[in-house]
């Protein structure tokens, strides 16, 4: 049987300066993230979503979100919608509006 988005809770880990997320970074998956991820973001330096299996327009703004607060300078990985979605909204590869 596939796996769905609703199988596949969004997590977290912090492993030195990187955060790293996986499970399907979603809207229905964001709120239970959000709070965690805010925890772990002194000191985050690299945002790694290469475990990540789906990103939707909500997971693009959480990870905009995260990237901007952090000073992170590097995003690591390409989910799918991911790169669909940057171009679509105009982000550079850190995720900060290219304009």
């Amino acid at each position: 049987m596939p796996r769905t988005d609703a199988d596949v809770a969004a997590t977290l880990r912090r492993d030195g300066d990187t955060l790293r997320l996986d499970g399907a970074l979603v809207a229905a998956a964001i709120a239970g993230v959000w709070r965690p991820a805010l925890a772990a973001l002194p000191g985050t330096r690299r945002v790694d979503v290469s475990a990540v299996a789906r990103v939707d327009s909500a997971g693009v703004a959480l990870l905009a979100e995260l990237m901007q607060r952090a000073g992170a300078t590097e995003l690591a990985g390409d989910p799918p919608g991911l790169s669909a979605l940057r171009a679509a909204y105009r982000l550079t590869p850190a995720l900060a509006y290219a304009g």
